[in-house]
Protein backbone atom coordinates (compact mmCIF):
# COMPACT_ATOMS: atom_id res chain seq x y z
CA UNK A 1 0.00 0.00 0.00
CA UNK A 2 1.40 3.40 -0.94
CA UNK A 3 1.51 6.21 1.59
CA UNK A 4 -1.12 8.23 -0.25
CA UNK A 5 -3.43 5.22 -0.54
CA UNK A 6 -3.05 4.62 3.20
CA UNK A 7 -4.11 8.20 3.93
CA UNK A 8 -6.91 8.33 1.36
CA UNK A 9 -8.42 5.04 2.54
CA UNK A 10 -8.01 5.64 6.28
CA UNK A 11 -10.89 4.40 8.38
CA UNK A 12 -11.30 3.01 11.84
CA UNK A 13 -11.48 -0.72 12.40
CA UNK A 14 -14.15 -1.42 15.03
CA UNK A 15 -13.82 -5.22 15.25
CA UNK A 16 -10.34 -6.15 16.48
CA UNK A 17 -8.97 -9.47 17.65
CA UNK A 18 -5.64 -11.18 18.35
CA UNK A 19 -2.86 -11.07 17.57
CA UNK A 20 -1.78 -7.68 18.80
CA UNK A 21 1.34 -6.11 17.36
CA UNK A 22 4.49 -7.98 18.32
CA UNK A 23 7.28 -6.17 20.15
CA UNK A 24 9.06 -5.08 16.96
CA UNK A 25 5.85 -3.74 15.41
CA UNK A 26 4.90 -1.98 18.65
CA UNK A 27 8.26 -0.23 18.65
CA UNK A 28 7.62 0.95 15.08
CA UNK A 29 4.13 2.19 16.03
CA UNK A 30 5.51 4.09 19.02
CA UNK A 31 8.36 5.51 16.92
CA UNK A 32 5.78 6.82 14.42
CA UNK A 33 4.06 8.59 17.29
CA UNK A 34 7.33 10.36 18.07
CA UNK A 35 7.82 11.74 14.52
CA UNK A 36 4.94 14.22 14.55
CA UNK A 37 5.17 18.02 14.29
CA UNK A 38 6.34 19.26 17.68
CA UNK A 39 6.96 23.00 18.09
CA UNK A 40 10.10 23.50 20.22
CA UNK A 41 10.61 19.72 20.45
CA UNK A 42 8.70 19.56 23.74
CA UNK A 43 7.36 16.00 23.28
CA UNK A 44 4.25 16.94 25.30
CA UNK A 45 2.75 13.46 25.32
CA UNK A 46 2.95 10.09 27.01
CA UNK A 47 1.97 6.62 25.76
CA UNK A 48 0.69 3.93 28.13
CA UNK A 49 0.59 0.53 26.43
CA UNK A 50 -2.07 -1.78 27.86
CA UNK A 51 -2.08 -5.51 27.04
CA UNK A 52 -2.68 -8.90 28.65
CA UNK A 53 -3.51 -8.50 32.38
CA UNK A 54 -3.38 -4.73 31.93
CA UNK A 55 -6.69 -4.93 30.03
CA UNK A 56 -8.37 -6.32 33.15
CA UNK A 57 -6.70 -3.67 35.30
CA UNK A 58 -7.99 -0.98 32.93
CA UNK A 59 -11.45 -2.55 33.01
CA UNK A 60 -11.44 -2.46 36.81
CA UNK A 61 -10.28 1.16 36.79
CA UNK A 62 -13.00 2.23 34.37
CA UNK A 63 -15.72 0.50 36.39
CA UNK A 64 -14.46 1.93 39.70
CA UNK A 65 -14.22 5.43 38.19
CA UNK A 66 -17.62 5.41 36.53
CA UNK A 67 -20.63 7.27 37.87
CA UNK A 68 -22.85 5.13 35.63
CA UNK A 69 -25.77 3.04 36.74
CA UNK A 70 -25.14 -0.67 37.25
CA UNK A 71 -26.68 -1.50 33.86
CA UNK A 72 -23.89 0.39 32.15
CA UNK A 73 -21.13 -1.08 34.31
CA UNK A 74 -21.16 -4.35 32.37
CA UNK A 75 -20.69 -2.43 29.12
CA UNK A 76 -17.94 -0.32 30.66
CA UNK A 77 -16.17 -3.42 32.00
CA UNK A 78 -16.01 -4.84 28.46
CA UNK A 79 -14.55 -1.71 26.84
CA UNK A 80 -10.85 -2.62 27.21
CA UNK A 81 -11.47 -6.03 25.65
CA UNK A 82 -12.46 -4.54 22.28
CA UNK A 83 -8.86 -5.13 21.18
CA UNK A 84 -5.80 -7.02 22.43
CA UNK A 85 -3.81 -3.78 22.79
CA UNK A 86 -4.67 -0.25 23.79
CA UNK A 87 -2.32 2.69 23.75
CA UNK A 88 -3.59 5.41 26.07
CA UNK A 89 -2.27 8.70 24.74
CA UNK A 90 -2.10 11.54 27.22
CA UNK A 91 -0.56 14.97 27.29
CA UNK A 92 2.43 15.99 29.34
CA UNK A 93 2.02 19.73 29.02
CA UNK A 94 5.20 21.77 29.25
CA UNK A 95 5.16 25.44 30.19
CA UNK A 96 6.60 27.30 27.22
CA UNK A 97 6.10 30.93 26.32
CA UNK A 98 5.86 30.25 22.58
CA UNK A 99 3.98 26.92 22.57
CA UNK A 100 0.50 27.14 24.13
CA UNK A 101 -1.25 24.10 25.60
CA UNK A 102 -3.55 23.95 22.56
CA UNK A 103 -0.58 23.33 20.24
CA UNK A 104 0.75 20.68 22.59
CA UNK A 105 -2.63 18.94 22.67
CA UNK A 106 -2.73 18.96 18.87
CA UNK A 107 0.79 17.48 18.76
CA UNK A 108 -0.33 14.63 21.04
CA UNK A 109 -3.34 14.12 18.75
CA UNK A 110 -1.02 13.98 15.76
CA UNK A 111 0.96 11.30 17.58
CA UNK A 112 -2.22 9.28 18.05
CA UNK A 113 -3.07 9.57 14.37
CA UNK A 114 0.47 8.65 13.32
CA UNK A 115 0.37 5.53 15.49
CA UNK A 116 -3.00 4.55 14.03
CA UNK A 117 -1.63 4.92 10.50
CA UNK A 118 1.52 2.97 11.41
CA UNK A 119 -0.60 0.14 12.81
CA UNK A 120 -2.61 -0.02 9.58
CA UNK A 121 0.56 0.14 7.47
CA UNK A 122 1.84 -2.89 9.40
CA UNK A 123 -1.35 -4.84 8.64
CA UNK A 124 -3.25 -4.25 11.87
CA UNK A 125 -6.51 -2.46 12.45
CA UNK A 126 -6.94 0.44 14.84
CA UNK A 127 -9.61 2.66 16.29
CA UNK A 128 -9.14 5.92 18.22
CA UNK A 129 -11.78 6.33 20.92
CA UNK A 130 -12.44 8.83 23.68
CA UNK A 131 -15.79 8.95 25.48
CA UNK A 132 -16.67 10.42 28.85
CA UNK A 133 -14.19 8.25 30.76
CA UNK A 134 -11.33 9.92 28.86
CA UNK A 135 -12.25 13.08 30.78
CA UNK A 136 -12.69 11.38 34.15
CA UNK A 137 -10.34 12.56 36.92
CA UNK A 138 -10.32 9.14 38.62
CA UNK A 139 -9.31 7.42 35.37
CA UNK A 140 -6.50 9.92 34.88
CA UNK A 141 -5.32 9.40 38.44
CA UNK A 142 -5.42 5.60 38.05
CA UNK A 143 -3.27 5.87 34.91
CA UNK A 144 -0.78 8.18 36.70
CA UNK A 145 -1.75 11.12 34.50
CA UNK A 146 -1.31 14.46 36.23
CA UNK A 147 -4.44 16.45 37.02
CA UNK A 148 -3.53 19.29 34.61
CA UNK A 149 -2.85 16.86 31.72
CA UNK A 150 -5.45 15.23 29.49
CA UNK A 151 -6.22 11.87 27.95
CA UNK A 152 -6.14 12.44 24.19
CA UNK A 153 -7.61 9.04 23.47
CA UNK A 154 -7.57 5.30 23.72
CA UNK A 155 -6.00 3.81 20.59
CA UNK A 156 -7.32 0.26 20.21
CA UNK A 157 -5.04 -1.95 18.06
CA UNK A 158 -5.34 -5.54 16.89
CA UNK A 159 -5.95 -7.74 13.90
CA UNK A 160 -9.09 -6.87 11.92
CA UNK A 161 -11.82 -9.36 12.86
CA UNK A 162 -13.36 -9.18 9.42
CA UNK A 163 -12.71 -7.56 6.09
CA UNK A 164 -14.10 -4.05 5.99
CA UNK A 165 -15.98 -2.46 3.17
CA UNK A 166 -14.20 0.70 2.17
CA UNK A 167 -16.32 3.72 3.09
CA UNK A 168 -17.26 6.22 0.43
CA UNK A 169 -14.79 9.11 0.44
CA UNK A 170 -16.04 12.39 1.89
CA UNK A 171 -16.02 15.39 -0.41
CA UNK A 172 -13.78 18.28 0.53
CA UNK A 173 -15.42 20.71 -1.93
CA UNK A 174 -17.59 22.54 0.62
CA UNK A 175 -14.73 22.64 3.15
CA UNK A 176 -12.21 24.57 1.04
CA UNK A 177 -11.71 28.16 -0.07
CA UNK A 178 -8.99 29.13 -2.50
CA UNK A 179 -7.14 32.43 -2.28
CA UNK A 180 -5.25 33.23 -5.45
Amino acid sequence: MTSIKLLLQRQSTPLLTTPAPNHHHLEQILAAGMRVPDHACLQPWHFTVVTDNGLQRLSDLLVQSSDSESANLTKIAKMPFRAPMIIVVSTEFVHHEKVPKQEQLIAAGCGTHAMQMAAVALGYGAMWRTGELAYNAKVKQGLAIKEHDEIVGFLYIGTPGKEQVLKTPKSFENKVNYWQ
